[in-house]
């Protein structure tokens, strides 16, 4: 069973402040990012066009992130996503952040899974099975 999603990512100059460390908001971003990987690992999509013209997405319903130590312009970061919660609508995601053996920061993000209809309301829905096959091997232990 696997237990976590891993890859890395360069900080590039355009994501530091005037003190030439990470900006905050990059943190969320490549929360994202790393979500988006973690789903084509698996052959899957954060956005799903269904036969019926529908798509099936993952909009954010909460993100946090702790910020521990900085980082900063070439650094290479180290992004760790962790399965923390498969729930029956929902995905809860804890991302740790680091260089080499230094902790940078801790985040936690979860997403709903939802309907997307042409003139219609976002919906949520049970997660697809197609989903949920793939996801097993990284549910979390209890």
């Amino acid at each position: 069973m696997a237990s976590s999603f891993v890859t890395t990512r360069r900080v590039e100059f355009c994501e530091t402040d005037m003190a030439g460390i990470v900006h905050f908001s990059n943190f969320y971003r490549w929360m994202e990012q790393a979500e988006h990987e973690f789903f084509r690992s698996l052959g899957l999509s954060i956005v799903n066009h269904q036969s019926d013209d529908s798509i099936i997405g993952w909009p954010r319903v909460s993100a946090t992130c702790r910020f521990e130590s900085p980082a900063r312009y070439e650094e290479i970061l180290e992004v760790k996503l962790m399965v923390q919660r498969i729930g029956v609508k929902s995905l809860t995601y804890d991302v740790h952040f680091r260089i080499g053996d230094r902790p940078v920061a801790k985040g936690t993000m979860k997403t709903v899974c939802c309907s997307m209809e042409r003139d219609q309301p976002l919906h949520s829905i049970r997660i697809p099975t197609e989903y949920t096959a793939k996801l097993q091997e990284y549910r979390p232990e209890k």
